[in-house]
Parts: C-alpha cells; sequence; structure tokens
C-alpha cells in the first residue's frame, strides 16, 4: 500500500477562489491519469516552473512531493511534477467536466460568474501568455507598441465556449487562429487590459504565476496613461510583491 499523504481531499468539493484557480490550471495544464491496472487515479501537474505545482500544492493542503525531471523532448529542460493519487480528487474533477487525455476535445465548463475571474486566470497561469511589444527607433528610444494576450488549447470548442463567456465580461474582440498543434485565442491590446482587470481582482497575494502579472506590470509602469482607478487598485495592492 502507498503513503498516504495529507490532502484536503474535499478541495474541489466547494467552490472558491482558490478552488477555481487550481480548476482552471487543471483545464490548462493538468492530466487525470487511470491506473486501472493497479486501481489508482491521479491528478498530475506538471510545469517548467517550480512556482506553480508548489502554489497549487499549498492550496491544496498537499504533502505530496514535487519531483524534478529533464525533459526528452524540450532540449533537456527542468520539469517539476505534482502528482496526487486520489480517488476523490480524481471523481471530483470527473464531475467538474474533466477526464483523461481531454486535450483535444475538453469544453468549457460552468463556472459560477462570481468566481470566472479567479477560474480565468488559473488557466491563463496554465496555458496563457502575454506578449509586451516594444522596438527600438533609430534614435535608440525604446518604442511601446501594446500587448497581446493569448489563451491556447487544442480543443478549439473549449475556447469559442470561452471567447463567449468573456464576451459576455465585454472582454469582445477575442480572434481563435489555428497553430501547428492546437489553437490559440488571441486578444490584443484594449482587451489585453480588460483581461488583467478581470484577471487580478479579487486575487490574493501568491495565487498567480507572478512572471506573467509582472509582464502586464511592466507595461503598466512603461504606459502609465492605461492606468485607470481600476488598474491602479490591482497595482497598488500588490505593490512590494513584483519581484524586479
Amino acid at each position: 500500500m502507498g503513503i498516504k499523504h495529507k490532502l484536503n481531499e474535499n478541495f474541489f468539493n466547494k467552490w472558491s477562489p482558490n478552488m477555481a484557480y487550481v480548476l482552471g490550471y487543471v483545464y490548462a495544464d493538468g492530466t487525470l491519469i487511470n491506473c486501472d491496472y493497479i486501481r489508482a487515479l491521479y491528478l498530475s501537474i506538471t510545469s517548467t516552473d517550480k512556482d506553480s505545482p508548489e502554489r497549487i500544492k499549498k492550496m491544496m493542503g498537499s504533502e505530496h512531493n514535487i519531483t524534478k525531471n529533464k525533459s526528452l523532448f524540450l532540449k533537456g529542460k527542468t520539469f517539476y511534477t505534482l502528482k496526487i493519487g486520489n480517488h476523490k480528487i480524481y471523481n471530483d474533477l470527473i464531475k467538474h467536466g474533466l477526464y483523461p487525455n481531454k486535450s483535444l476535445t475538453v469544453q468549457f465548463p460552468n463556472i459560477p460568474n462570481k468566481y470566472l475571474n479567479h477560474f480565468i486566470r488559473g488557466y491563463f497561469d496554465g496555458d496563457g501568455c502575454i506578449y509586451f511589444e516594444k522596438s527600438i527607433s533609430d534614435t535608440g528610444k525604446i518604442i511601446i507598441k501594446r500587448i497581446r494576450t493569448f489563451f491556447t488549447s487544442g480543443s478549439k470548442i473549449f475556447l469559442e465556449k470561452m471567447n463567449t463567456v468573456l464576451a459576455n465580461e465585454k472582454i469582445e474582440n477575442g480572434r481563435i487562429y489555428k497553430s501547428n498543434r492546437s489553437f490559440q485565442l488571441i486578444f490584443n491590446n484594449k482587451d489585453s487590459i480588460k483581461l488583467f482587470k478581470l484577471m487580478y481582482k479579487r486575487a490574493s497575494h501568491n495565487t498567480f504565476f507572478m512572471r506573467k502579472y509582472k509582464t502586464f506590470n511592466d507595461y503598466f509602469e512603461a504606459r502609465p496613461v492605461n492606468i485607470d482607478k481600476t488598474v491602479k487598485k490591482i497595482i497598488d495592492f500588490h505593490k512590494g510583491h513584483v519581484a524586479k
């Protein structure tokens, strides 16, 4: 019999900001594994940044180990895995619409509107990115162009529903594009700013991937004209927690 690790087995039973965040992250970058031959059910979360599995481990009250390995495909890059073997956690995630080998067919779940921003932030941390575009003029001056926000999924139907849900939040100009092995939902400058407001409002410290937040923060420092009351409130709240 395997080692019994401490864990909040009821974590996915009741909606909360942390539960919605982790659910979003699992939808993006988590895997359900059914080892039927040994009657074992696992949730596996893998990231090239140790910060994410550590943060999720803490949110779930878990004492499971995080393992460190070298990728055979990503030029030997190091990745970190939090693997939780627990039937209740696994089955509760099934109830929330997840299943093994979900990447190409998963659908967007029903999220209470109160927790939507936390779910979107979790998905963004797992399988989203932000590009801060700038260039250098002939005189050596930095020219600030724009930010663009991307959400990636192998399931087009997932991104289509996400786009509809975000449109209901007045983030209305997302476009879905096909890449080599997946689809991308892309938002340009104005909607990226709206996404910042949505994802980080009511977000507690240490409940998001700091490097992605910092890219937004760097953009606002470079373009203070785009700082309104909502943006300022978010930035002020997290000031001192942003690594320079």
